[in-house]
């Protein structure tokens, strides 16, 4: 199966948890984020640029600064942290085919509105999680259910 080369939600839900962990509160800096979630750390701040515009996590400069979260892990549900990273770039790959091909043409608006339906239901999907649930290790918990159901 191929892999998505786009890693920027799974890292941002990564150092999000990293962060959620940290219970003295110290600032953790992008050089020990980077090495947790195997990237570089130019690659974490990135990622969490948009975080912090969004208020979910906070930056400190200078000797011992680094990053906090800003919100609680309770209160940060992962379609938010999608619609941060992902915002409106297409979920699956869409070419640009020949403009003179009329079955290019007509993949391409079927693939555009699959693509649509696809954003649509994996957003729904990410709602349901918090990143309380991925520190706790218990997203699937949210899959099934609470029990009797």
């Amino acid at each position: 199966m191929a892999r998505s080369t786009n890693t920027q939600f799974a890292v941002a839900v990564h150092v999000l948890t990293y962060l959620a962990g940290v219970s003295d509160g110290h600032a953790v800096n992008s050089d020990e984020l980077a090495s947790s979630a195997n990237v570089n750390p130019v690659y974490v701040r990135r990622v969490l640029g948009p975080l912090r515009l969004a208020g979910l996590v906070r930056s400190q400069e200078g000797a011992g600064g680094g990053w906090h979260l800003a919100a609680a892990a309770e209160t940060i549900t992962l379609d938010q942290v999608w619609q941060l990273l992902q915002g409106t770039d297409p979920v699956i790959g869409i070419h640009e085919p020949d403009p003179s091909c009329a079955t290019g043409r007509g993949v391409q608006e079927s693939l555009i509105a699959i693509d649509h339906a696809v954003a649509t239901a994996v957003e729904q999907s990410l709602r349901a999680f918090t990143l309380g649930d991925v520190l706790d290790s218990s997203p699937r918990a949210a899959l099934t259910g609470p029990p009797g159901e």
